[in-house]
């Protein structure tokens, strides 16, 4: 029987390793959608900030199915001892470059796919790699892996900012992405969409705002400024967020929702979180007033992930732990990705 996360949640997190146990500790879900899967699963782009632990999440989940299929991780593995972890996590590593045709071409021939890989940071300098890494990837990987079921990862840059009482954007909802970065992940979603239907590919496309651990995430990014006495700018002022391994459970819990056409479900967190507010909470559990400038704005980038929520159950860890979490990580002096999210940028330019 897997441990349930939410059944054992520790007061703090003492290692990177107890961190990584915790991202990876599957959900019930997830468990479930692992049992009813044929086949083997290819994760492509493992070597982001959220693919370590999803791959070993669908180890741990498949072993917890009882199932035996072999879970590959696909990436150009230039962060180095990352391919030797996965690989003892029960990992079976590939490397590829996504904009290789050919190498993609060559890639075990798995019934079931998870896309990770995306392009954001750097854009405003070199867009065309951006669209490239954004578009023609997937264009390549759909083509080559015809009829997969196929769970892609998405962002909420895809909907224009919405008031704040709105609740946040609905997946039936305008798109109007500002700026190059929400235009080419749009473009990718109309790639995965247009093979469910012209391949026969049953897909499920995630729209994320936003994931967070230890190491990186909007509430890091907060909580660092408090501890540096940094200014917080206000006008980006509420944000959604989403413990990763709910994340990564939604990802594996979404491969039972694929469908042809391809079904879209934005993951988020059930709380919309005023910066203000969380900037203040860091300041009372690591002992600095936060320096805050310029006003809220009325609307945000925010994603109502009800219709997630319905299908997989709701968080395991809420808002307010994950931020007693981070405070304690932080003024303990624990690794960081020092990876930061630009989470304020209100045009879209990354």
């Amino acid at each position: 029987m897997s441990r349930s996360l939410a059944d054992d949640l520790p007061e703090r997190i003492e290692s990177v390793d107890e961190l990584e146990d915790l991202l990876s500790t599957p959900s019930e879900p997830a468990i479930e959608a692992l049992r009813t899967l044929d086949g083997d699963l290819l994760l492509l782009g493992v070597g982001g900030k959220m693919g370590p632990t999803l791959a070993r999440m669908a180890v741990r989940a498949n072993e917890a199915a009882g199932r035996s299929r072999t879970i590959y991780g696909v990436a150009r593995f230039s962060r180095p001892g990352l391919e030797e972890r996965l690989r003892g996590w029960g990992i079976e590593t590939v490397r590829c470059d996504l904009l290789d045709r050919e190498s993609v071409a060559r890639l075990p021939r798995a019934p079931n796919i998870l896309w990770l890989a995306g392009r954001k940071f750097g854009t405003s300098h070199d867009a065309a790699a951006t669209w490239a890494m954004n578009v023609i990837a997937p264009a390549f990987v759909t083509d080559a892996f015809r009829g997969a079921r196929t769970v892609a990862f998405s962002t909420g840059n895809v909907y224009p900012l919405v008031p704040i009482e709105s609740g946040g954007s609905r997946e039936e909802d305008e798109l109007a992405p500002d700026g190059e970065y929400g235009r080419s992940a749009l473009g990718r979603e109309r790639v995965f969409e247009y093979a469910s239907v012209a391949y026969g590919s049953p897909t499920a496309i995630l729209r994320l705002n936003y994931a967070v651990e230890m190491r990186y995430g909007v509430l890091v990014d907060i909580a660092c400024r408090v501890r540096d006495g940094e200014t917080i700018d206000l006008s980006m002022g509420h944000v959604n967020v989403i413990w990763q391994a709910d994340a990564n459970a939604a990802a594996l819990a979404a491969f039972q929702h694929a469908r042809s056409p391809a079904r879209t479900m934005n993951l988020a967190g059930p709380e919309i979180l005023r910066v203000r507010d969380v900037a203040n909470r860091f300041g009372e559990l690591l002992g600095r007033a936060p320096r805050l400038e310029g006003e809220e704005s009325p609307d945000a980038l925010l994603n109502n992930g009800a219709r997630g929520r319905e299908l997989w159950g709701p968080p395991r860890v809420g808002a307010e732990r994950i931020i007693e979490w981070i405070a304690d990580w932080i003024a303990r002096g624990q690794p960081l990705h020092g990876l930061p999210t630009h989470f304020e940028e209100r045009s879209g330019a990354f």
